[in-house]
């Protein structure tokens, strides 16, 4: 990051880093160079500009979150169409189940966001998707975060790199069919809180998002003011406790 934030007030002439290039260092290196060629066609941003808002005020809220610094909808790198960075405040070194439940419910604030503005979804969505599944499975199979699976590693984290299509224990295929179930239900759950939270606060989604798409980039004390009139719905914090929401999640758990 440094390197680049050299780079980049050499490129000006200074003779000393500035924040401004430090700022711009950060990003490159999260997301990406600008792509300001890359042109969205006017319902495109529409998309993109609900989807990031709707990932910063569903981090807003989540405990231990990284701090939502700032929203964009410039394209960065090879397929961001837009971000939303959050930096850390302090080291961490460890995360306790509330915080991963958060981290998922985040990463699934964009498309759920689609789903309560447009009532469908774009393929915006996959990376996020494809990494909440990934920390869903780790609490199930890695970090014995599970109530039903209990303390027991299904995951052979150290050998993955000497056999990995052994990566996961020999299981029956009951057990396995069991790992999938609670990954999904860790997933409907997270997704389930999202929407609440959007739904609860969509006339705040839908104000941030129109002065995005006006902008381009929402960030600093206007995008704090912004967030601090976020409101989390009554079953958040259940939630967040003991991974169930209501009914629902009895549900998904035993079908």
């Amino acid at each position: 990051m440094i390197n680049e934030s050299a780079l980049l007030a050499a490129r000006k002439n200074q003779t000393a880093i500035k924040m401004a290039d430090l700022n711009e260092a950060i990003e490159r290196v999260i997301a990406g160079l600008e792509r300001k060629s890359r042109v969205l066609n006017p319902l495109e941003r529409k998309i993109v500009s609900y989807h990031e808002v709707g990932h910063a005020i569903v981090g807003y809220l989540m405990p231990g979150s990284n701090r939502v610094e700032k929203i964009s909808i410039v394209p960065r790198g090879v397929g961001a169409l837009g971000y939303t960075l959050q930096l850390p405040e302090e080291d961490r070194f460890l995360m306790a189940e509330d915080e991963i439940r958060g981290r998922i419910a985040t990463l699934l604030g964009g498309r759920s966001s689609e789903e309560v503005i447009f009532g469908k979804v774009s393929t915006g969505a996959s990376d996020d998707i494809q990494k909440a599944t990934d920390m869903a499975e780790r609490m199930v199979t890695i970090y014995g975060m599970n109530s039903k699976l209990g303390p027991v590693a299904f995951e052979r984290v150290q050998q993955q790199f000497l056999n990995p299509s052994s990566a996961r224990r020999p299981i029956s295929p009951e057990l396995t069919a069991l790992i999938d179930r609670e990954v999904q239900r860790i997933i409907d759950a997270a997704h389930q809180i999202a929407q609440s939270v959007l739904s609860l606060n969509r006339e705040l989604l839908e104000e941030v998002a129109q002065k995005l798409l006006q902008d381009e980039v929402v960030e600093g004390e206007n995008l704090q003011q912004y967030l601090k009139r976020a409101q989390a719905p009554a079953e958040m914090a259940e939630w967040l406790r003991s991974g169930q929401v209501g009914l629902a999640d009895v549900h998904v758990a035993e079908a």
